[in-house]
């Protein structure tokens, strides 16, 4: 476990008196302002939200370890700080989240927007890419991190927006970015049985993908996961990469319903 004191960059926003309040975990290379479309949706005005920059991200000062399983724990410890009683994760912000949930640290809800549970869920050409990092260094790290950037030109936000976005990617340190990458493949290979995991933490989860665009699951996965009672599968409509940011009006109407669900004390000892 480590035993590195964690400076977080967080964002927050709304009453501190909230009755419910959320910790938000961006995708991997993206920092706590990447949850600012999200944030600013009037449907969400009531809650307590606080965004966090993972660490070895967007130029985050980098843990000393960089498996899933300590990210896990490290958000966990902060949601326990903070008191928080939702979860939302992007991406590899929502590979914690599961983490945090299977592992018993956290007991909900959660909304996992965009996330894989194995390898299967990933394209093919991006697990060869972080792959080649055992001979390239950061080399896959930072091109994949120059892809997301020349994507965010489809987010529909002004161009000052854009830039501040793409500036998330550029600060990545390409030899953290990597590690991570690394350590992510690594838990995606471990995937077999984590949508039954999932299920049997009991923990009620909403699970969100665009038709196209953000990845999916496998058919298996799929069936385990609607046959859940406490989970819920979301399609967003269209081809969409970037959910919080893109359609941030459809994933706070489920943030609210996932807010609808909650008992305050969500942390697990």
């Amino acid at each position: 476990m480590s035993g590195m004191a964690i400076d977080w960059e967080l964002r927050e926003q709304g009453p501190v008196d909230a009755v419910h309040s959320a910790l938000l975990l961006p995708g991997g290379m993206g920092s706590a302002g990447s949850f600012a479309e999200l944030m600013a949706e009037p449907a969400l005005g009531g809650m307590r939200l606080v965004a966090a920059t993972l660490p070895g991200q967007a130029g985050a000062p980098p843990p000393d370890d960089y498996s899933v399983e300590n990210y896990a724990r490290l958000s966990s410890e902060l949601a326990k700080r903070l008191g928080v009683d939702i979860v939302v994760g992007f991406s590899m912000g929502a590979v914690v989240a599961v983490e945090m949930v299977v592992s018993g640290a956290f007991s909900g809800p959660v909304v996992l927007l965009g996330v894989s549970l194995s390898t299967k869920d990933e394209p093919a050409f991006f697990r060869g890419l972080i792959r080649l990092g055992s001979v390239l260094g950061g080399l896959p790290a930072s091109l994949l991190a120059k892809g997301a950037a020349s994507m965010v030109k489809r987010i529909p936000v002004s161009s000052e927006r854009q830039a501040e976005l793409r500036e998330d990617f550029r600060r990545n340190v390409p030899r953290d970015a990597q590690q991570t990458l690394h350590e992510y493949l690594g838990w995606l290979r471990r995937g077999d049985g984590r949508a039954n995991a999932l299920c049997e933490a009991g923990v009620p989860a909403w699970i969100v993908h665009a038709e196209k665009g953000d990845g999916g699951l496998t058919e298996e996965e799929r069936r385990t996961l609607e046959a859940c009672p406490h989970i819920h599968l979301v399609t967003i409509p269209g081809h969409v990469f970037f959910l919080p940011n893109e359609v941030p009006e459809p994933i706070a109407a489920v943030v609210l319903e996932a807010a609808g669900t909650t008992e305050r004390s969500s942390v697990g000892p």
